[in-house]
């Protein structure tokens, strides 16, 4: 599940909530497109915030040199 597909849950979220005329007895649409909005913008967020930790660059851990350290160089 990618990006790409929860943008498509939100713009069919949309256009069921608030573009469509249709009506079924058993289901109500708004409702569907209402949760399909919602669940698009929280996989956004949880995406985005995976993907931001995936590309967090740590910056290398540089030795420690103590005194005993540099007694045995010379």
């Amino acid at each position: 599940m990618g990006l790409g597909l929860f943008v498509i849950m939100i713009a069919a979220g949309a256009i069921l909530t608030f573009a469509s005329d249709w009506e079924l007895e058993a289901v109500d649409l708004d409702l569907v497109g209402l949760i399909l909005m919602a669940v698009g913008l929280l996989g956004t967020a949880v995406y985005t915030s995976i993907l931001r930790r995936r590309r967090m660059v740590v910056p290398p851990v540089a030795p420690t040199v103590t005194d005993d350290d540099r007694r045995d160089l010379h």
